[in-house]
């Protein structure tokens, strides 16, 4: 069947992904390969010189490795399925689900270095302390390239052409999955310098799993948040902001009154919403949808009229 003018105007695509998409998905490419050179660089150096330490840290890496690729296979696949029918509201929350999986893994990594740390506290084992500070150092220094290669678009986005009503904010899932785990190489970095630095001069051996134990604590966090965030997606929460923007809009008079509602998240800047309302008859479906015009997150609306 052909479709006339009028009916082409009412379909639509279910392209969800975020405007920084692509950009997002470059920035964790080169991020993965920088970890991915320095993993091996530890590993080889661990090997050459017998330093435990720093094979330790070379696998500790390829954890991360591991979960950074995640998060550029899950930018490639959203992209070539973008257009996919298979997924009935697009591609726009398989980083949420990279997202939760980074997360996980986190969340182990930060369980292994606790428990490492806790086994070396009470069985003290001798440290290299010049070459677990040189490549502590370079590790730390390939960290923070990796981190302002994340960091221009990691956090929460606000709509700059909008009023301030619709500042609601926004944010990748998946790029901060990434970011969290170069946060979480670096934040060990940085504590294992100092421990290494006060255990060779001033002989506080006990700091190095003591740091381990703190930086364990803190990584522990971030999964926990990634997890949360990621997982309210993947469950399709309400995204009380925009409901309430709805409500606001719909309900300002008493010609209209919602009966049922439903907002959901379908990418990382477009949300989906089934609105249900019981109207007086002079309000039509299409005045409903004007109504809401405003509300710019809104991807997907779908309404369900019912005259009062």
């Amino acid at each position: 069947m052909t479709l006339t003018p009028q009916a082409s105007r009412f379909t639509h695509d279910h392209l969800f992904l975020g405007a920084a998409h692509d950009d997002n998905a470059r920035r964790t490419l080169w991020v993965v390969a920088l970890t991915f050179v320095m993993m091996m660089g530890e590993i080889a150096a661990g090997y050459i010189t017998g330093s435990m330490a720093l094979l330790a840290d070379g696998f500790h890496m390829a954890t991360h490795a591991g979960a950074l690729g995640i998060a550029a296979a899950a930018y490639s696949f959203a992209r070539r399925h973008a257009n996919n029918s298979r997924f009935s509201f697009g591609t726009g929350k398989v980083g949420d689900l990279a997202a939760f999986a980074s997360a996980v893994v986190l969340g182990l990594v930060s369980l292994g270095i606790a428990g490492e740390s806790i086994l070396r506290l009470f069985q003290p084992t001798t440290v290299a302390f010049t070459e677990a500070t040189v490549i502590a150092v370079v590790g730390l220094a390939v960290n923070i390239v990796s981190a302002l290669l994340l960091a221009g678009n990691h956090g929460h986005h606000g709509h700059d052409h909008h009023d301030h009503s619709h500042h609601h904010h926004h944010h990748d899932n998946n790029l901060r999955s990434a970011y969290f785990h170069v946060l979480a190489d670096a934040l060990t970095s940085v504590l294992a310098i100092a421990a290494l630095l006060a255990g060779r001069y001033l002989g506080w051996v006990w700091l190095d799993p003591v740091m381990g134990i703190v930086g364990a604590i803190v990584i522990a966090r971030w999964a926990y948040s990634l997890m949360r965030d990621s997982a309210a997606v993947l469950l399709d929460t309400t995204d009380e902001h925009v409901a309430a923007e709805i409500r606001v809009l719909l309900e300002s008079t008493d010609e209209v009154r919602i009966s049922d509602l439903h907002v959901w998240q379908v990418g990382p800047e477009a949300r989906a919403a089934i609105v249900s309302v019981v109207a007086a008859a002079s309000v039509s479906a299409d005045a409903i949808r004007e109504r809401l015009a405003p509300v710019h997150e809104l991807s997907h609306l779908t309404v369900e009229y019912r005259s009062a």
